[in-house]
């Protein structure tokens, strides 16, 4: 059955926001968002965007949701075609840092800027950007238990997962304040360190 025009085009025009929202929202924050300006920045009819979207909380939250789907695709989807365990975990963590370092996003990790805007903020738009961190900790929690499971690591896989995240969210910050690659590097140093410690453990045991 043949998709009718006007939604074809409507998709493509939401497509199209979206994908200026969530890099101008990595940059300047979702609170900045609004559909006037997305509408003079592209051109766009500003009722137009208004049919979309209908309010600017419902637009941030668009932003968010595609935002997800944007990290999904450079980091966790890839790292599902890595073998389980302690592959898998390695895969998530430079997936991670490669997404933050080649700026997938301009201002750095999406997420790690709007949780800072809006983490003392209650709310739909709050809830949203919390819902998505608590996944990708619960992933790596996941893949941490799956090693040690596996016989991969020894660890608490709810502590490891809490700092190996807290190593990434680190390098984010740091290299986006600083500039430079230097971040990184010491970040991967930590992860495989952190990582390597707890083989050498396992393998003690």
């Amino acid at each position: 059955m043949p998709v009718d025009g006007r939604i074809a085009r409507g998709n493509a025009t939401r497509s199209l926001v979206l994908r200026r929202a969530v890099d101008d929202a990595s940059v300047h924050g979702l609170a900045g968002l609004s559909i006037g300006g997305l509408a003079a920045e592209l051109e766009l009819s500003k009722s137009g965007l208004f049919a979309l979207f209908g309010s600017k909380e419902d637009l941030q939250l668009a932003t968010i949701e595609t935002a997800q789907g944007i990290f999904r695709a450079h980091v966790g989807t890839p790292a599902q075609a890595v073998a389980a365990g302690l592959p898998r975990l390695r895969a998530l963590c430079e997936n991670w840092l490669t997404y933050s370092e080649k700026r997938i996003f301009p201002g750095g990790c999406f997420f790690f800027n709007v949780s800072a805007e809006f983490d003392a903020r209650p709310g739909r738009v709050r809830d949203a950007i919390a819902a998505v961190g608590r996944a990708f900790l619960a992933e790596l929690r996941e893949s941490a238990a799956e090693a040690v499971a596996a016989g991969h690591l020894d660890a608490d896989p709810e502590l490891l997962a809490f700092e190996l995240h807290a190593l990434g969210r680190a390098a984010n910050a740091d290299a986006v304040l600083h500039g430079g690659a230097e971040p990184y590097r010491l970040a991967r140093r930590a992860f495989a360190a952190r990582l390597d410690q707890g083989q050498s453990t396992c393998g003690d045991r």
